[in-house]
């Protein structure tokens, strides 16, 4: 059985429990950019779609690009398009290939109105990778894996086009550094479990080539004192439209 996203807006064929499973932090990169009809969209590194699909159900008229290197979640993202019955070209490609096989299979430079992505969580060093091959893979990449995505990302994008991505809260600098000469114009929010807590991840947007100031914007905070969700953070899950960057 599929799982139902936003409010049931959305169903969505994942992984077996054990691997890596889409879950909030793919609710909350949908909503970070808000890409009008016509404009071209791409799902960087998509796993099985959640991302960019949940991003064209809730902007409707998005052309939408989902990028993933494993061949099984590739076809499992074409399942969830056509599921949901939303229109998405699938490209099998690895983010950290040198430029030629990206745009051999279709990653073409200066393309993109609007990137999301997801980027693994882990450097090499940085962790001790699952047993689980393919979780293992979504979670962690080489050393210096991350300048690597952010400039693939910065590749397709085309001049003044939008970055939106989602982080470990530890990763901020490292996600500054990898930004930085790429993109102008960023604002990260923090995103907190519970508002005493320090914040868990970051939503990052950014504007290539931009050369405006950085901006910190107001936390997100998920949970209330009893546990659940804070409004916003249900509204979200909803499916709502509410403004995160």
């Amino acid at each position: 059985m599929p799982d139902a996203l936003l409010g049931g807006r959305l169903h969505l064929h994942q992984p077996p429990r054990g691997a890596h499973r889409a879950g909030t932090d793919g609710v909350l990169l949908a909503h970070l950019l808000a890409p009008a009809p016509g404009e071209r969209l791409c799902d960087v590194g998509s796993g099985p779609g959640i991302v960019g699909l949940a991003c064209a159900r809730l902007h409707p008229g998005v052309l939408l690009t989902l990028v993933e290197k494993d061949p099984a979640l590739a076809d499992l993202a074409r399942t969830n398009a056509h599921l949901n019955g939303i229109s998405a070209e699938v490209i099998e490609a690895d983010v950290l290939a040198p430029g030629r096989v990206r745009e051999a299979a279709g990653l073409v430079p200066d393309t993109f109105d609007g990137v999301l992505t997801n980027p693994p969580y882990f450097e090499a060093g940085r962790h001790r990778p699952s047993p689980d091959p393919a979780k293992a893979d979504a979670h962690g990449f080489a050393q210096e894996g991350l300048d690597g995505w952010i400039r693939t990302c910065a590749g397709i994008l085309r001049p003044g086009g939008r970055l939106g991505m989602i982080h470990r809260a530890d990763a901020l600098p490292r996600c500054l550094t990898a930004l930085n000469g790429r993109f102008g114009g960023i604002a990260v929010r923090p995103v907190h479990a519970r508002e005493d807590d320090p914040a868990i991840r970051i939503l990052v947007s950014a504007v290539k080539g931009s050369r405006a100031e950085f901006t910190l914007r107001p936390p997100l905070v998920l949970h209330g004192a009893d546990g659940r969700f804070t409004p916003e953070a249900e509204a979200l899950h909803r499916g709502e439209i509410i403004p995160l960057s």
